[in-house]
């Protein structure tokens, strides 16, 4: 990804024919926000839970995130009725995300959609990614009818797509706008803590971690190529978008959709992997583009904010300087891990 800062580095500063750039950005949150530093008092008063041993480990674990807010919650936690109020079911999470997320991803599309300053009728195609929601017609469709949008909109929905989707959002995006000149892609991905949300428990102690660590909130943005002169800024250009799976890791960051909604367990080996992985994946990337180590450090980093640890391993590994990774760091302390966006 080529940003209008790269053109003094040897980078052209106007858009290659027929690639991808990203011409608008937009970005919604909850109105409800808890500040960090109420956050464990606030969690273990909501769900009733008075273990002093995992209260002092969620307390390190926010110290040691270091987040100024924590962008949540789309609801309040007595709002998931049951018989247990702890236990709700998918069903009773799904009424509230189905709705709550819609709403995020059209604040957030209207907002991208008004930098942008062309017609919302000048939209072709929709790509919209979560993991939040679950229904048919899917989320894409109560996007595309609360944003107006043509019906005649050509429509992508990316469900389940794990920490991977918003990317995945973004290569769909390329591929089709590279494939179809003249069109514009609206890519929309919002995403709720709702749909996992359990109380603390010791046979858990990994949740912890999300509760520390996920906010929520949605993003867009506005994607085509060959960008209209006087009408559209393009702001990047998607040059290049290549996958790599590591074999035997699928269980690395395990989910499962239960009864009692979304679980995930993180292996604690996790930011060791990427540390041991990410060197040759990034010599694979920017060799497409005629690049080398050695101008990791001449470069613009937006890295996907997946906690400390692991930018904190990705720094060492590919010796980037420390303001490298100052956009995902602020993003991580500004918005907490906000899932596939």
């Amino acid at each position: 990804m080529r940003s209008g800062e790269e053109a003094q580095k040897g980078f052209p500063n106007i858009a290659n024919p027929g690639k991808a750039t990203l011409l608008a950005l937009g970005k919604a949150f909850p109105h409800q926000l808890v500040m960090q530093e109420f956050l464990v008092d606030g969690f273990f008063k909501n769900t009733n839970c008075d273990d002093s041993d995992l209260r002092k480990k969620l307390s390190r674990l926010c110290n040691t995130m270091n987040f100024l807010i924590l962008l949540s919650l789309c609801f309040t936690y007595d709002s998931l009725p049951s018989k247990d109020c702890l236990r709700p079911t998918v069903k009773q999470r799904l009424d509230i995300c189905n709705d709550a997320v819609t709403e995020m991803a059209i604040e957030a599309s209207r907002v991208c959609i008004k930098q942008w300053a062309r017609p919302i009728s000048d939209i072709t195609h929709l790509v919209y990614v979560s993991s939040s929601e679950a229904r048919v017609p899917g989320g894409d469709l109560f996007l595309a009818k609360g944003l107006g949008l043509s019906p005649e909109t050509q429509r992508v929905m990316l469900y389940f797509m794990g920490c991977s989707g918003g990317v995945a959002g973004l290569r769909v995006a390329k591929d089709i706008a590279e494939n179809n000149p003249g069109s514009r892609i609206l890519l929309a991905n919002s995403e709720t803590t709702i749909i996992g949300f359990k109380p603390p428990s010791a046979d858990r102690p990994y949740d912890l971690v999300g509760a520390a660590l996920f906010g929520d909130g949605a993003g867009a943005m506005i994607i085509g190529s060959g960008p209209v002169l006087r009408l559209e800024r393009p702001l990047f250009e998607l040059h290049t978008a290549i996958q790599n799976f590591l074999p035997n890791t699928e269980k690395i960051i395990d989910g499962k959709l239960t009864e009692e909604g979304i679980s995930f367990k993180l292996a604690r080996e996790l930011p060791q992997i990427i540390e041991d992985n990410v060197e040759s994946f990034c010599e694979k990337l920017m060799g497409t583009v005629g690049l080398t180590d050695e101008d990791y450090n001449k470069m613009f980093w937006a890295v996907h904010p997946g906690g400390p640890a692991i930018l904190n391993r990705i720094e060492k590994r590919l010796d980037l300087f420390p303001e490298k990774l100052n956009a995902s760091r602020r993003a991580l302390m500004d918005y907490g891990y906000a899932s596939r966006n």
